[in-house]
C-alpha cells in the first residue's frame, strides 16, 4: 500500500510539474504571436492545462477503467469551478465575481454547460452504437465545441481586431513551440502510469473508481489549472484566468468524446450512472458562476444570491452526493 501511494504522489508531482512548465511555454506562444489574454487563456492555456486530463482518461479506458476517466473529467469541471470562487474570495470587491470584464467570458461558460448536457444525453440514453470508433455522443461533444469554438473566435475578433502576423518572432517563437510539445511528452508518458497506480489504490482501498475519479484525481489534474489561473491573477490578467477555467472545463468535455476512441464499445454506455450525478452537478455549479458573472447588483447577500460561496457551498454538497451515489 506504501509503496503505491509513494508512486502515485511522485507521478502527481511529475504531471503538475510539466503542467505548469507547459503552461508557460503556452503563454509565450500567445505573447510572440499576439493572442491576447483571453483568446491565450481560451485556447492555449485550456488546451495545456487539460493534457493531463486527456492522457489520464485515455490510459484509464484502455485498461478498462471507464468509471475512472469519466469521473476524472467531470469531477476536474467541479475542482476547476470551486477554484475559480475561492480565487473570488481572495480578491473580493462586493461587486460582481472576479470583475466586470469577466462578464464577456459568459459566451464559453455557456459552452461549457452546453457539452455537459450533451454528455449528460449520452449518459441517460446509453447507446452502445459507434461511427468510426465514435459514439453519436462524442460525435455531437465534438463537432458543437468547434463551431462554438468559432463563434468565440469570430466574438473576440470583432471586440480586439485580429492578430498583428507581423508580430510574431519565429525564433523565439520554435523555441516555446520545442518547449511546449517536450512537456506534452512527458504528461503523456506519466499519466498512463498514474492511472494503472490509481486503479491498484481503488482496488486496494475499496473506494469506488467513480469517487476516486471524481475527487482524487481529478483534484491532482486541475493543480496545472489552479498554478496558471493564480498566476494570471497577480499578474493582473484577469481575463486569462478566467478563460483558462471555463476553456479547461469545454475542453475537458471534448476530451470525453476523444477517451470513446480508447474503446470499441460506447464509453457513456459502459460506465456507471453516478456519473449522472456529477455531469448535473457541474452544470448546476457552472450556471450559477454564469449568473455570478452577469449579476448586475453591486450589494450582495451571501447564499441567496448568484456568488462565489454559494458555488462553494454547491461544489462541496455535490461531492458528497457523487460519493453517496458511487457507494
Amino acid at each position: 500500500m506504501l509503496s503505491l501511494i509513494g508512486t502515485f504522489a511522485l507521478l502527481s508531482l511529475v504531471i503538475v510539474f510539466a503542467g505548469v512548465l507547459l503552461t508557460k511555454f503556452a503563454d509565450s506562444i500567445a505573447e510572440l504571436t499576439s493572442m491576447g489574454h483571453s483568446l491565450a487563456g481560451l485556447l492555449l492555456l485550456a488546451a495545456a492545462t487539460s493534457l493531463p486530463e486527456l492522457s489520464i482518461g485515455w490510459a484509464a479506458v484502455r485498461i478498462d477503467a471507464a468509471d475512472l476517466a469519466v469521473g476524472e473529467l467531470l469531477g476536474s469541471c467541479l475542482w476547476n469551478l470551486l477554484l475559480l470562487a475561492i480565487l473570488d474570495l481572495g480578491i473580493r470587491s462586493g461587486g460582481r465575481m472576479l470583475s466586470r470584464q469577466s462578464a464577456a467570458h459568459a459566451l464559453t461558460a455557456t459552452v461549457s454547460v452546453l457539452l455537459v448536457a450533451l454528455a449528460l444525453v449520452g449518459l441517460i440514453t446509453r447507446f452502445d452504437g459507434v461511427f468510426l470508433r465514435m459514439s453519436p455522443s462524442s460525435w455531437s461533444i465534438l463537432l458543437t465545441y468547434i463551431l462554438c469554438i468559432r463563434l468565440i473566435y469570430e466574438d473576440h475578433q470583432s471586440v480586439n481586431g485580429p492578430i498583428d502576423r507581423e508580430t510574431v518572432r519565429k525564433g523565439s517563437l520554435r523555441w516555446a513551440v520545442a518547449g511546449y510539445v517536450a512537456c506534452a511528452a512527458v504528461i503523456f508518458l506519466a499519466a498512463p502510469q498514474l492511472a494503472i497506480t490509481t486503479e491498484a489504490l481503488a482496488e486496494a482501498t475499496g473506494i469506488a473508481n467513480t469517487f476516486l475519479g471524481v475527487s482524487v484525481v481529478a483534484l491532482i489534474t486541475s493543480l496545472p489549472e489552479a498554478v496558471t489561473t493564480i498566476a494570471a491573477i497577480r499578474l493582473g490578467a484577469v481575463n486569462m484566468a478566467v478563460a483558462n477555467i471555463f476553456g479547461s472545463n469545454a475542453f475537458n468535455l471534448v476530451t470525453l468524446g476523444i477517451v470513446d476512441l480508447a474503446t470499441p464499445e460506447s464509453v457513456f454506455a459502459i460506465v456507471s450512472g453516478a456519473h449522472l450525478v456529477t455531469g448535473i452537478a457541474v452544470i448546476v455549479v457552472s450556471a450559477v458562476a454564469l449568473l455570478g458573472l452577469l449579476y448586475r447588483a453591486e450589494k450582495r447577500y451571501w447564499l441567496i444570491e448568484p456568488d462565489a460561496l454559494l458555488v462553494i457551498v454547491l461544489v462541496i454538497g455535490s461531492l458528497a452526493l457523487v460519493y453517496d451515489a458511487a457507494n
